[in-house]
């Protein structure tokens, strides 16, 4: 048994070290790095540090940051809680939030003590419509995220809920007539103060139908589940230890990325590992997991994992931001 585990991990480095061959290019170097995110309205990618902005650029001597203006101020309803970001949608949700704030499950994995107890949303016709929980469970989220998990043209709101007494899971919404109701949910981890971090959704395993990626335990021992809808349940498909795409009291949750990195078709999913100093992509194509491409970190990744064709060559690259201040691109 011991030689058997052995070779395994021998493998599964062997695996790693072939797949190292992506190498990041710092595109600045900022004091006070805050965040990196994409403006929707532009598609350009920015970075904010100490309350100015910059976006990321190529210019004749290279990758580089200019200055630019923040993102447009949007919608912030009064009952949305602290840190809330609002979720737009093009089919039957036109926009939903994270409501009404509570005390009573005083984690802090967000920072603030403070989650939702309501998934409130607007209709494609202005219809407002709201999910409450019963008190023994919150919202332990800040976004709401809309997928179309069924591919039949109505939205999904992906949650993240926590139990009381059973820790965190995951909780599919959608529209049923004019009420918002729970179509499938996934297995409590089963301890109190245990958190799962939402990763997206995408068919990454090539067999046609939608699966949801996450991050149980970000914070401690990490892994990487996948699910399938399953009727009611949200199924585990897939686990696998030594990831992360959070870190404790921060607000920002996209340290993950979902892209078609070998161009197959296929969802692959990018994020880091548990010590954030290396960044993988990993693929699920036919329900296998396997290293397709990794790059080792001088310093941990601290912000969200953004996509977008920076260079302009028409595949999308992918940026980032470490506790150092570098703004790092993975160029493709």
């Amino acid at each position: 048994m011991a030689r058997l585990v052995a070779f395994l991990i021998v493998v599964l480095l062997s695996e790693a070290a072939a797949a190292q061959s992506w190498e990041p290019k710092t595109a600045g170097i900022l004091t006070a790095l805050q965040r990196v995110f994409r403006d929707d309205e532009t598609g350009s990618v920015k970075v904010e540090a100490g309350g100015q902005y910059f976006r990321v650029a190529t210019t004749p001597q290279g990758l580089g940051l200019t200055p630019s203006s923040g993102p447009p101020e949007g919608p912030r309803p009064s009952t949305m809680v602290p840190h809330g970001v609002v979720a737009f949608g093009n089919n039957d949700i036109a926009m939903a939030w994270l409501a009404d704030g509570t005390d009573r499950y005083p984690h802090g994995a967000l920072g603030a003590k403070v989650e939702a107890t309501a998934v409130r949303a607007l209709t494609a016709n202005r219809t407002p419509v709201d999910f409450v929980l019963r008190k023994d469970s919150v919202f332990e989220d800040l976004v709401p995220r809309l997928i179309d998990v069924d591919r039949d043209g109505h939205d999904e709101i992906l949650v993240v809920r926590s139990h009381q007494e059973a820790g965190s899971s995951l909780m599919l919404l959608g529209l049923r007539g004019d009420r918002l109701v729970r179509l499938a949910e996934s297995q409590a981890i089963g301890t109190p103060y245990r958190w799962i971090n939402p990763i997206g959704a995408g068919d990454f395993d090539g067999d046609g139908q939608i699966e949801i990626a996450a991050v149980e335990t970000p914070h401690i021992g990490g892994q990487l589940v996948i699910y399938k809808v399953d009727g009611r349940r949200l199924r585990e498909v897939g686990r696998f230890a030594g990831y992360t795409n959070h870190i404790r009291g921060t607000t920002e949750l996209g340290m993950s990325a979902i892209l078609d990195v070998n161009g197959d078709g296929i969802p692959d999913i990018v994020l880091p590992t548990q010590d954030r100093r290396e960044l993988r992509a990993l693929t699920f194509a036919k329900g296998v997991l396997k290293i397709l491409k990794s790059a080792r970190l001088y310093r941990p990744v601290t912000t969200a994992i953004v996509t977008a064709d920076v260079d302009h060559n028409g595949v999308p690259d992918i940026v980032f931001g470490d506790e150092g201040g570098y703004v790092d691109v993975i160029r493709r």
